[in-house]
């Protein structure tokens, strides 16, 4: 049982670090270029606007995160707590963690499968310009843009490397909520050990 408890320390605490570190990624892409005036202008892509980093994979993990903690280091009104008040206290942490970073990794996927919100040129091969706000890459069938770097800087007009800007965040997202998803199945897992070895001891 101690190393039980030991591990849904750690467990707490890393699942803790990265809920924040979601939320840092998913408010940086409020602000492309650090510029706050895309966001007060309503020029910001839906994908970052959902906030599913601030409130997936940021609160909902981090609130799961600290029942974890709270758990493992036997504080408060878990400090005398049973095996089956543990057991269902991980299951409750778990499935509210495990569904935050499951939004965040879905949100993210189809964010990079769609490409940047930003200003483009919708008419490239007419001798009159005309741009418009939108997802230029979210209907181009024949090129990968992801694949294609030559499309980052010769598409999007404004923001300024919104392209680099969109992969770099959302791609972090995305491997951050993968690291939540797999913490939770070992807190699962460590959670239904624990229960296992308590019960064999009495």
């Amino acid at each position: 049982m101690a190393c039980s408890r030991t591990c849904s320390q750690i467990l707490g605490l890393s699942l803790g670090t990265t809920a924040l570190f979601a939320a840092a990624a998913n408010t940086v892409l409020l602000f492309p270029n650090w510029d706050v005036t895309y966001l007060l202008r309503g020029l910001i892509g839906r994908h970052a606007m959902l906030g599913s980093g601030l409130w997936g994979g940021g609160l909902m993990v981090l609130t799961a995160a600290t029942l974890i903690s709270l758990t493992g280091w036997r504080y408060g009104c878990f400090s005398k707590s049973g095996p089956c008040r543990s057991m269902l206290t991980a299951l409750l942490s778990s499935g509210l963690a495990f569904l935050g970073a499951l939004i965040c990794f879905i949100t993210s996927g189809v964010a990079l499968k769609d490409g940047p919100f930003c200003m483009f040129d919708v008419s490239p091969f007419n001798q009159t310009q005309a741009w418009k706000h939108g997802y230029p890459f979210k209907d181009l069938h024949n090129r990968n843009y992801l694949y294609d770097h030559s499309l980052w800087n010769s598409v999007c007009l404004e923001p300024s490397k919104a392209v680099i800007w969109h992969v770099c965040f959302f791609s972090a997202l995305l491997c951050i909520s993968l690291l939540q998803i797999l913490l939770v199945v070992i807190h699962f897992i460590n959670s239904f050990l624990g229960l296992f070895c308590n019960l064999c001891e009495k």
